[in-house]
Order: structure tokens, then sequence, then C-alpha cells
């Protein structure tokens, strides 16, 4: 059997997709509400960055891979109007069926499909833009799932990926004793469920850095790679370009 991480914990890889989809299970009623607490309202402004950077433009064909609750499938519906095209997915049901009702209650209709980022079900060359937003660290085999990405990029088609990351020396220490001591405290409170906010504690220890992440995406089909930290290193956004 072939090993891989949840967290600290070291898992068989067959098993880790049925726990990180345990864990969004647990708290996708409760995600947006959690996403406000923990950061202090900043994740809106980590997304309103991302959108701004992607610059979608009418009539472009837009994927949102592990679009969970839809904020940014909707964001780029609205910039991509009705000659574009944005496809809302994620591999949680769960969290797809609440993402789904909040478009719907938004005025907003999207092709809605649960699929795994590792196997998208999409032809390739075909999306002006891909993005994935705190998701990616979930992945079981991140290399392929980027690799699944370029492939349904058209070339010269841009990644976008917004994910927790490694912050400032100075900050270590605070971001430490919030991340495990107030964090799982809060998901208990809130959702009745500390170990999946400890979960996403050791999940952004073992997420690869700024850096490594840069050269994993030009690793696997992406020629051009660019980060830009927000909040100190929290959260960085890369923006890989397509081989042509």
């Amino acid at each position: 059997m072939t090993q891989t991480h949840f967290g600290y914990e070291t898992v068989d890889e067959n098993d880790k997709a049925r726990r990180v989809r345990g864990v969004f299970d647990s708290v996708a009623s409760k995600y947006d509400l959690m996403n406000d607490l923990m950061s202090g309202g900043l994740h809106r402004a980590w997304k309103a960055y991302a959108v701004m950077l992607a610059n979608v433009r009418q009539g472009q064909r837009v994927l949102d891979i592990a679009g969970g609750t839809g904020d940014l499938a909707l964001a780029f519906a609205r910039k991509a109007g009705g000659s574009g095209q944005v496809v809302h997915t994620d591999i949680n049901e769960a969290m797809l069926r609440t993402g789904r009702d909040r478009l719907l209650d938004a005025g907003v209709i999207l092709p809605t499909v649960a699929c795994d980022a590792e196997k998208l079900p999409f032809e390739s060359n075909h999306f002006d833009l891909v993005s994935v937003s705190f998701g990616l660290r979930n992945m079981t085999h991140k290399d392929a799932a980027l690799r699944e990405m370029a492939r349904v990029l058209k070339p010269g088609g841009r990644l976008l990926v917004l994910e927790f990351s490694q912050v400032a020396q100075p900050l270590r220490k605070l971001y430490d004793l919030y991340s495990f001591n107030v964090l799982p405290r809060l998901g208990r409170l809130v959702t009745g469920d500390a170990d999946s906010y400890r979960y996403l504690a050791e999940s952004i220890r073992m997420h690869p850095n700024q850096q490594a992440l840069k050269a994993l995406m030009k690793d696997n089909g992406f020629g051009h790679v660019d980060f830009h930290n927000s909040t100190g290193g929290v959260v960085a956004l890369h923006v890989g370009i397509k081989c042509e």
C-alpha cells in the first residue's frame, strides 16, 4: 500500500480522499461562517484579489476546481457574462450542493460537476482560466492534479492557485499558537468539530511552501509561474501560464 499524509498522520493513499471528504461533509453547512471567523473576514479580500488578477473577460471559459460554496464561481460568472462559461466543481458533494444553492439564491445557474481534480472530465485545451482556491493542499497527488489542470487549459491559458502557505518568520510562533489552539476550539464551538480544524492547521504545514509550489507547477505543464503573498505569507496566490 502506498502511504501519504492526512495532516500529520500517515495514511493509505486510498483512505485519504475518504477522510478529506469526511472533513468537508462535517463543515459544509458552516463553511462560510467559519471562514469569516477564522480569517477575520480576510478570506474575502484574498479572493477578491484573485478575481482581480484573473481578469476574466466576456465570453471566456473558466473552470473553478474545489469551488466549494461558489464564491469565486459567482464572481467569475459575472465577469464572463452570458457568452462565457463558468463550470463549478468540487469532489465533495455536500460542499457542491451548498455552493449550488448559494448560486441559485444569487440568480445564477452554472454547470455544477462533482469530480476529482486528478481526473478531470473535460476535453483538453478548452478553458481560458482554471482556478483552485484552498483546495490543492487536500489533493493526494498534487502533481497529477496540476497536469490535469494544464491539460484542460488552452495554450497560454492561466492557472490561479490560492492557498495557505508559509508565513513570514516573525509571525510563525503567533500563527502556530492561533492555528493549533484557537482554531480547533473555534471549530468545536461553531460546528461541533474540533478535529476537522486541527486537520486544517496540519494540512497547511504539510503543503509545499511558495517556492516549492512554484517549482511543482513549472514541472507539471506551466512555463511561467509567479506568486503573490498576502497577509505576511499566510496565503499565497500562484499564477501559472500553460506552456504554448
